[in-house]
């Protein structure tokens, strides 16, 4: 019989491309794929939901936030419920919506949701730097921003998870380069590959992950040159450093992972929407028999939660996996709906 070689495609857009192009049909059986935790908002606590939506029914306060955030449930309800009932949400495209408004509407308070990974958090930078060049005092930040290599870390730490390599992701790793994943090859003795987004990167990038498992040489290499180097995006790591500072912070089926979180910097605490509401999010645990945590971990497929296709559908979402547009569940409900377990 045949090795199987199994490898997790860390970012979500990855999970949904490999459907989407067909690509799965085309994996020999000694390849196996298993997703990982690489959707922002998949990956948000549940009480970081319920912080924004109680925050967005008080009085004169919009919370901007992006399309999928505004679908995840929490324990009180989602934001797209509390838009239904007249609360204060508004859904934006892009960071610098939430500084506009604030602008043109100084009676209001406006707080920006900033959910993401090192891909859209220098976004949330500018508009942070935005905000304070304008003074504007009626502008909050939350920062449900997540950093990537200390899940994977955590992820590559448990026993119980047989890995024979990752595909990384390529729009993280644009901006922080190829060098923070070294700890992969070098600790844990596994490849990994930055990979592209267009049928030939992924189909590439899995080819040569396969190569480096087969031939037993633990190495971290780039598939996306075009846009990927080993030093990354200086401007853009300028920027975090800046606006930022790493702290420990708590992910979906994962737990709490030290420097996994940016929060504000000290010079731009003035913005922070927990400290301006008096709100500390309480841990809170996991919806009751949503699987997420484990897809989340590569531990299970979607098909094997049993609130899949049933409970929880795109339009009735139980966890956050069936969400997104890149999450795991919202991925197999789409183009392997009839897929067994």
């Amino acid at each position: 019989m045949a090795r199987v070689y199994r490898f997790m495609e860390v970012c979500g857009t990855h999970t949904v491309n490999f459907f989407r192009f067909g690509l799965r049909k085309l994996l020999p059986p000694e390849v196996e794929l298993v997703s990982g935790p690489g959707c922002p908002v998949c990956v948000m606590p549940p009480e970081e939901v319920d912080f924004l939506v109680e925050v967005a029914r008080k009085p004169g306060v919009v919370v901007c936030a992006f399309g999928d955030l505004l679908k995840v449930p929490g324990s009180k309800g989602s934001l797209r419920e509390v838009r239904a009932q007249g609360g204060g949400v508004r859904l934006i495209y892009s960071p610098m919506e939430a500084v506009h408004l604030a602008a043109s509407e100084p009676e209001k308070k406006i707080v920006l949701a900033g959910v993401g990974f090192e891909t859209t958090a220098p976004a949330h930078a500018v508009a942070l730097l935005e905000a304070r060049k304008r003074r504007l005092r009626n502008f909050f930040f939350f920062s449900a921003l997540r950093i990537m290599p200390p899940p994977l870390r955590a992820l590559l730490s448990d026993p119980e998870l047989a890995l024979d390599g990752l595909l990384l992701p390529g729009h993280v790793s644009a901006v922080i380069g190829s060098r923070p994943y070294t700890f992969i090859a070098e600790e844990f003795g596994l490849p990994g590959v930055i990979t592209g987004f267009e049928p030939r990167d992924m189909l590439e990038g899995l080819a040569r992950l396969l190569e480096l498992a087969r031939s037993g040489r633990p190495t971290i290499e780039i598939q996306y040159r075009r846009v990927v180097t080993p030093e990354g995006n200086p401007w853009g790591k300028r920027l975090l450093k800046e606006v930022f500072r790493p702290v420990d912070g708590r992910w979906r089926g994962l737990g709490l992972i030290p420097g996994s979180k940016l929060a504000l910097a000290p010079d731009f605490e003035e913005f922070s929407a927990e400290k301006t509401f008096s709100l500390e999010p309480k841990p809170l645990p996991e919806p009751p028999g949503c699987a997420c945590g484990k897809i989340l971990r590569g531990q299970k497929r979607p098909p094997e939660c049993p609130l899949f296709g049933k409970r929880c559908t795109p339009e009735t979402p139980y966890g956050p996996c069936m969400v997104s547009s890149e999450g795991a569940c919202a991925a197999y409900f789409r183009f392997a709906e009839s897929e067994n377990p």
